[in-house]
């Protein structure tokens, strides 16, 4: 069963705390230790925040489904509604909640530890090739996120979550932010990942056509949930058969669903 929300919730605010903590301060460190290679200092920023997502989702996954993001989670209520199983509409409202004021204590966090004086971002980031770069990545990570959901594959969350993102950050003309809370979060320090105020609703627009996207591609390619009864059919005496253990609807991204018992 599902973890209390306010535990779920204090997970989402932690994890997207931790997230945005690890987007800004990775960017700052790297503007510090590459001041004249803008390409070195993206990678050092998007490995830093690969790796920071996978052992956030890790740590935070069976509690909360550690989504970080609101398009993930509004995604995991809507297509949940339509299974007749997910997320609730009042925890999915405290999840967005929680995640946006996460990612904006990461800005804050951020600049503490480096030594960045509060404040909001002066970094215009804008023009269509930036709204389809954000459009492009949103869709492809809703795709991703619900095609593990569907197909059993919860477990691989972690390590293709990460590495989409940080593929994202280099395939896309937006640097990937696919994240309506970080993307929020991000608008308030001024650093290397920092984004101007005026920037963020663009951006979020983009961000929401692109869940759309990615949510119809999910139904036109995966219309069914994994069946996990299906699964574990076998036509061998119940003496013979190995223990499997049932595919899992969570921890990512229906709200921390636990796997079932294992059954012979």
């Amino acid at each position: 069963m599902a973890a209390p929300l306010p535990r779920r919730l204090l997970a989402e605010c932690l994890g997207t705390t931790l997230l945005v903590a690890a987007v800004a301060g990775s960017g700052m460190a790297a503007t510090r230790l590459s001041p004249y290679d803008m390409g070195l200092q993206l990678l050092e920023n998007s490995t830093a925040t690969v790796f920071a997502l996978a052992v956030l989702i890790v740590i935070l996954g069976p509690l909360s489904g550690a989504h970080f993001n609101p398009v993930v989670t509004v995604a995991a209520w809507w297509l949940g509604r339509r299974d007749g199983a997910g997320l609730p509409g009042r925890d999915a409202t405290g999840y967005v909640v929680a995640q946006t004021l996460g990612a904006i204590c990461g800005a804050v966090l951020a600049n503490a530890m480096f030594g960045v004086a509060q404040g909001l971002s002066a970094t215009v980031r804008t023009g269509p090739r930036l709204w389809l770069g954000e459009t492009v990545a949103t869709a492809g990570l809703l795709l991703l996120v619900f095609a593990l959901v569907r197909t059993g594959r919860t477990a691989l969350a972690a390590p293709t979550v990460a590495a989409y993102i940080g593929a994202a950050y280099w395939f896309t003309s937006s640097t990937s932010f696919a994240n309506p809370a970080v993307t929020i979060g991000r608008a308030f320090t001024e650093s290397f990942a920092g984004i101007a105020p005026a920037s963020v609703p663009a951006f979020v627009t983009a961000q929401l056509a692109g869940a759309l996207i990615g949510v119809a591609l999910v139904l036109a390619l995966y219309p069914l949930a994994a069946n996990p009864i299906e699964e574990n059919r076998d036509d061998r005496p119940d003496t013979q058969r190995p223990v499997r253990v049932r595919a899992q609807r969570g921890p990512f991204p229906d709200g921390g669903r636990v796997a079932e018992t294992p059954r012979r």
